[in-house]
């Protein structure tokens, strides 16, 4: 059991192929086993660094795997409900004809997301974490391993619906990209500020709820920067395409810059 937020070390794939064909195990996580000493807080504490230092080292392996292959990465999270899919839905849908882009799909059951990204063409795998509560580095580096990476140019990792662990887990992603739906309370960047600190971007999403909710947009906002002075914010709907254009002009200035830093890394002057 992992003591930093007390799920399980088990992860279920659901891989699914052009064909239809869906391969389906389970498995259990390379983490150290433990039990709770709950009268020993710095044991406890050892083992929460063991475990995120475990996990920050294979990170930086499926870091170093992007960047050499070219790969811009994005962990998007979120409380469930936010929207994510339907956001992933249009993005992939949009930017097909441009960009050449895989998922990788966190929930603790049910492939229910990955067949409706299966949808668009777009190839995914299914990570099924059980009583997992969050993807990390190892779930995702073993995912990998189930994709073409020679042409990949964009990324797409949907974490599991929780605005808690995944905000301590480092997957080797560019950034971590928070989607904040109009339908939570604007206090949610207040309420869990670790997820907003960490994150880069923030997806306000399902704007076009706003005249039937009571929900201080200004308010929100306010509340993000004061947790993240720099985190960068859309407003837009995944369902109408407001705002759309903005998301995807800044997915593109960054996969630009990511090729000229590679390049650069690569051909030194």
């Amino acid at each position: 059991m992992c003591t930093t937020c007390g799920c399980s070390p088990t992860e279920t794939h659901d891989h699914l192929y052009a064909d239809g064909r869906r391969h389906h195990h389970t498995h259990e996580l390379n983490l150290p086993q433990h039990k709770h000493e709950h009268d020993h807080e710095s044991r406890i504490i050892a083992i929460e660094s063991d475990i995120l230092g475990k996990n920050n080292i294979l990170a930086g392996d499926n870091r170093s795997l992007f960047r050499e292959k070219g790969i811009f990465t994005l962990n998007l999270v979120s409380s469930p409900g936010s929207g994510k899919t339907t956001l992933l839905e249009r993005t992939l849908t949009d930017l097909r004809e441009s960009s050449r882009c895989a998922v990788i799909e966190g929930d603790q059951q049910t492939s229910n997301d990955a067949d409706r990204i299966a949808a668009t063409g777009v190839p995914v795998r299914q990570i099924n974490t059980g009583a997992g509560c969050h993807l990390d580095a190892h779930m995702v580096s073993h995912a990998l391993e189930q994709f073409d990476l020679n042409g990949l140019e964009l990324l797409f990792i949907e974490n599991v619906g929780n605005l808690v662990c995944p905000a301590a887990f480092d997957l080797g992603e560019d950034h971590k990209v928070v989607v904040l739906s109009v339908t939570e309370g604007e206090d949610k960047p207040l309420k869990y500020p670790q997820m907003f600190h960490n994150s880069t971007v923030m997806l306000l999403n399902k704007i076009d709820l706003l005249p039937h909710l009571d929900f201080n947009v200004a308010r929100c906002l306010e509340m993000a920067r004061r947790v993240n002075p720099g985190i960068l914010i859309f407003q837009l709907s995944a369902r109408t395409g407001e705002g759309m254009e903005e998301w995807y002009g800044w997915l593109k200035e960054q996969q630009r810059l990511k090729l000229i830093t590679n390049y650069v890394k690569t051909y030194p002057v």
